[in-house]
């Protein structure tokens, strides 16, 4: 896996985030706090660039969510001590899908709230004159883990350059606390839902498939030689292909 100086990579960001601020003539931002390490880093970020008078986190539980996201969640706004916002997103999902879609599968359901969650950071958005940070990492974005206009809808992407084992030694520098950073990832769409049974492979083998695929552009012969399989690899690549429509603007006939 490729080495960072994490300190230097620390202040690039928030070099990042304090020109994409300036480009608009923002001073605020906003992030989506879930009680997750991505989320927990990016805020810890923002705070680091902006201050935390700057920062807004906003907490949006629906009813299935596990009860420890917005407990961690709250722990890093008070960490932080930044102000932040509850916002229950159920009403507003249950109503559309008793309304129009009972039978609706736990895909349609999950990035339904994502979008909801996406709704509500753009309307606080504007609410307070603040950008919206996003918190994904280049692991999940490589593969399309994400709900596109959902959690992949940002002003910028904080931490879109770094794979997630990376964020997690970041989020150590950062004094995130040891039960969020080892705490299983998950987007908490339903009940029980984690990111890497979802994903069907660990974010460590994954990282490292990306990183010998994406940056090193190895083969899938040198790849297989690090003791990777053909079915991971060709699994990975099919995440990659299929899911990027999610990474390109909305191609128009030239």
């Amino acid at each position: 896996m490729r080495e960072l100086n994490l300190d230097d990579e620390i202040t690039r960001i928030i070099v990042f985030i304090k020109g994409e601020l300036a480009k608009v003539g923002y001073n605020k931002i906003i992030v989506g706090l879930s009680g997750g390490i991505d989320s927990s880093v990016v805020a810890a970020l923002c705070v680091k660039a902006v201050g935390k008078k700057n920062v807004i986190g906003v907490m949006m539980p629906y009813r299935e969510s596990h009860p420890d996201s917005l407990t961690h969640a709250k722990e890093v706004a008070a960490m932080l001590k930044i102000q932040y916002d509850i916002i229950n997103i159920s009403p507003m999902v249950d109503s559309y899908f008793e309304k129009y879609a009972p039978d609706a599968d736990f895909l349609r359901r999950g990035n339904r709230i994502a979008r909801e969650r996406m709704c509500v950071l753009y309307d606080l958005s504007a609410k307070y004159k603040a950008l919206v940070a996003g918190t994904g990492n280049k692991s999940e974005l490589m593969v399309g883990y994400c709900t596109q206009y959902g959690d992949n809808a940002c002003a910028f992407e904080t931490i879109g350059h770094l794979y997630k084992n990376e964020v997690r030694k970041i989020a150590k520098i950062l004094n995130i606390s040891q039960e969020i950073i080892n705490k299983n990832p998950s987007a908490d769409l339903w009940e029980n839902q984690t990111d890497e049974v979802e994903m069907g492979i660990s974010y460590s083998r994954l990282d490292e498939i990306l990183y010998n695929l994406i940056d090193l552009k190895k083969s899938e012969k040198k790849i297989k030689e690090l003791g990777f399989s053909q079915d991971e690899i060709g699994k990975v690549q099919r995440m990659i292909k299929n899911s990027e429509f999610k990474r390109r603007i909305p191609p128009t006939i030239k």
